[in-house]
């Protein structure tokens, strides 16, 4: 029985680093950034230059751990109002991805746990389940709703910049992989950046958009720690 079980999770282990592969060679076909013109361009984070993107690191300096990263095997916290962690494997975090038009982040979801609303602008999102069931969704420009809740083994690609979101619908904790196709894709949260931002957005702005009162629209940023009155 052990025996069974030990090559049932060695298979799956192989099945998904199998499929990570095959989706980030298939990304960076279409990344969206641009194509690079040299074999590598390892990120000099230290660098004060910045021309849409990083400079590269002198071919000198360069050693084999700047092409690896263990960072996505640290279990990122969800001990927040979202019940939601994230470890970005993004070139801030990663050099090697420098130019290489890709980004590999762990995210994991509590009991109940959800990534807000929110939108990539530099690039198009693909998920894969590794446990757990989550509902993933998008909604188009014509705003209609694409969702579907997805178990361990599943992927769905998110279009770029189109609204989205994941939330976890199972009893247990869940843990998928993002793969996007840049290196640096962005994320704008988008009830933080209605409700939070510095300046703040009127409240009279904000009450007409969503057609309610202004106090309730005081109310909800007081809940993101926003207390401006305008």
């Amino acid at each position: 029985m052990a025996a069974k079980f030990s090559i049932k999770t060695t298979s799956s282990i192989f099945l998904v680093l199998g499929l990570t592969v095959i989706l980030l060679f298939s990304l960076s076909c279409i990344a969206a950034d641009p194509d690079p013109l040299q074999d590598f361009c390892v990120a000099d984070l230290n660098s004060t230059i910045h021309i849409n993107g990083f400079s590269c690191k002198p071919v000198s300096q360069v050693t084999s751990n700047d092409f690896f990263y263990s960072g996505l095997m640290i279990e990122p916290s969800t001990d927040n109002p979202d019940g939601a962690g994230v470890r970005r494997g993004d070139v801030n975090n990663f050099p090697g991805l420098n130019t290489l038009g890709l980004t590999v982040s762990r995210v994991d979801l509590a009991p109940g746990g959800i990534i807000a609303l929110h939108v990539h602008p530099r690039a198009s999102e693909s998920n894969y389940v590794i446990k757990g069931e989550v509902l993933f969704g998008f909604i188009s420009t014509t705003d209609v709703l694409y969702a579907k809740v997805m178990k361990p083994g599943e992927l769905s690609i998110i279009p770029r910049g189109l609204v989205h979101f994941a939330a976890n619908v199972g009893p247990h904790k869940a843990v998928l992989l993002a793969i996007f196709n840049s290196q640096n894709p962005g994320f704008a949260n988008i009830p933080t950046n209605l409700f939070a931002s510095y300046p703040t957005i009127p409240n009279d702005v904000l009450a007409k958009n969503f057609r309610v009162d202004e106090k309730i629209i005081a109310i909800i940023k007081s809940k993101f720690g926003n207390v401006q009155s305008s």
